[in-house]
């Protein structure tokens, strides 16, 4: 049998030694609430995850910080690699929110009153995200396509070449795409825990977070695939035939 009070007591007062010094393992764990004043004992998993949530957010945002300056610098490759490591926080991020959805729209309201006016829009990490690719594509249009007289259509299709500049191009919009899907996940935890037709704490309707998922980092990326698509259907034609024995001329024109 579990001594609860022992594991508690222990929780609170770990004993460090070299390990747990360099972590700051005390004043990690001192980051909850104390354990006797939970409202729930799934308050201590909410504010875990979010605050996880923040360090990734951090890391991912001093990474961004270091992918500039190596695109500018010309340490493509590094660049490249430390992109990847963005990508992989951000389905990080994505996946762990599924532990949210372990808890009860029950219990999250006794978590919701603790909140004040807060709420997960005014996250700082995911803030700060935020205002950062626009920085990146600056540095992307200085460094790949201006000097050289560029535009989209000649790295992904009239003067393709699978170079330095498609490359970079897609680790934005893996960037964009991962981001992308980290906002859904997150709308649909909201869905499972208050529902989407509720107000949030701030008296703003929570649907309003679909606008923020239908927003793109990088319109542009985007856009060049829809524009070669139409150039190249008006070259073989939008509708084709079939290739189905028997019923040529009924191309499903997708």
């Amino acid at each position: 049998m579990l001594d609860k009070s022992d594991i508690h007591s222990r929780l609170e007062a770990p004993v460090l030694k070299d390990y747990g010094v360099y972590l700051a393992v005390d004043r990690l764990l001192a980051c909850q609430k104390p354990l006797a004043d939970l409202v729930t004992p799934d308050e201590l998993q909410f504010q875990i995850v979010h605050q996880v949530e923040e360090l990734w957010m951090k890391l991912a945002a001093f990474t961004l910080a270091e992918v500039d300056e190596h695109l500018r610098g010309g340490q493509i490759m590094r660049a490249i690699t430390l992109f990847g490591r963005v990508h992989m926080l951000l389905r990080m991020m994505t996946d762990q929110l599924a532990l949210i959805e372990t808890m009860s729209p029950y219990d999250y309201q006794a978590i919701r009153l603790q909140l004040g006016n807060g709420s997960g829009q005014e996250s700082p990490g995911f803030q700060l995200l935020l205002t950062l690719p626009a920085g990146l594509w600056d540095t992307y249009r200085a460094k790949y396509l201006e000097p050289q007289g560029r535009a989209l259509t000649d790295i992904y299709d009239t003067g393709y070449t699978h170079d330095e500049a498609y490359m970079v191009a897609e680790a934005l919009i893996e960037f964009d795409e991962l981001f992308q899907k980290f906002r859904a996940h997150h709308i649909y935890l909201v869905h499972r825990s208050i529902g989407m037709g509720s107000k949030a704490i701030s008296g703003r309707a929570v649907d309003l977070l679909d606008a923020g998922a239908r927003h793109r980092f990088f319109p542009e990326l985007w856009a060049i695939r829809a524009q070669m698509t139409d150039r190249w259907g008006a070259e073989y034609g939008v509708k084709r035939d079939s290739i189905r024995h028997g019923d040529a001329g009924h191309g499903s024109g997708v």
